[in-house]
């Protein structure tokens, strides 16, 4: 099991940022686009109940046919502050991600990795504390800038943090708002978008998102059923499937 260190506060958290940071590979391009096995992971809260649940979704590269998926959910134990989201996921992610049947391949997170203040969002811890290649593709640009892309598909441009280059906004379909990728853990930026685009065939997001973010929305709403008759206090409920199991 992944060792996963929750901190006592926000000053804590950055310090196991920078402890982490320099962990990060960056200089492996990555698995290649279209081939293996890729995995979407997203999570969904019931602030209310101050309730996560995680997803996580293993598609085949060629097909996008799944091939596993798993849930994990819990209770949250770390306030929302910005640029500190991944101590609120991780523990989740990593349970998700640990009840899955098979190895997941490259992981897609929905949010970010070196387009992250500290050059350290979730694609990036989530890769650490794993050893999986991990890309981060998020549906805004956070706090950086950059310049519209061209209209089709395929088009980018730099998503900048002054003269640094953390990620892209690339157009994944014609005349759509982009997405925002940038690199986790061990995959090249070029190959991160390789990914994207052999990932969104027919729609903005990657089917990797997609396929995550409805299967942890189904979960939450089962969780939010049982929190009701039990509350739970920890991360640690799993449920794992192939497709076409009683689990699904």
């Amino acid at each position: 099991m992944t060792t996963f260190r929750m901190p006592a506060d926000e000053a804590e958290a950055r310090a196991v940022q920078d402890e982490l940071r320099p962990r990060v590979v960056l200089d492996e391009p990555g698995p290649p686009p279209g081939v293996g096995r890729v995995t979407g992971v997203d999570v969904a809260y019931d602030d209310e109940r101050d309730l996560v649940v995680a997803a996580a979704v293993v598609l085949d590269a060629a097909t996008l046919e799944v091939i596993a998926r798993s849930t994990a959910d819990g209770r949250v134990t770390f306030p929302y502050v910005p640029g500190l989201l991944a101590f609120r996921e991780i523990p989740a992610v990593l349970a998700a991600l640990e009840g899955l049947p098979v190895d997941p391949g490259l992981v897609v997170c929905d949010g970010y990795g070196q387009a992250h203040p500290r050059r350290f969002g979730l694609a990036s811890h989530l890769g650490v504390l794993t050893g999986l290649p991990v890309i981060g593709v998020a549906k805004n640009p956070f706090t950086f800038r950059y310049e519209e892309p061209g209209p089709r598909r395929g088009d980018f441009t730099p998503l900048m943090d002054g003269d640094e280059e953390v990620g892209r906004a690339l157009r994944t379909q014609n005349d759509t708002k982009p997405v925002f990728v940038s690199v986790g853990h061990r995959t090249g930026l070029d190959n991160a978008c390789a990914h994207t685009l052999a990932l969104a065939r027919d729609f903005r997001q990657p089917e990797t998102t997609r396929t995550a973010d409805a299967l942890c929305r189904s979960a939450l709403k089962e969780a939010i059923g049982r929190a009701g008759a039990s509350p739970g206090s920890t991360i640690g409920r799993t449920d794992a499937a192939r497709p076409g199991s009683v689990a699904d």
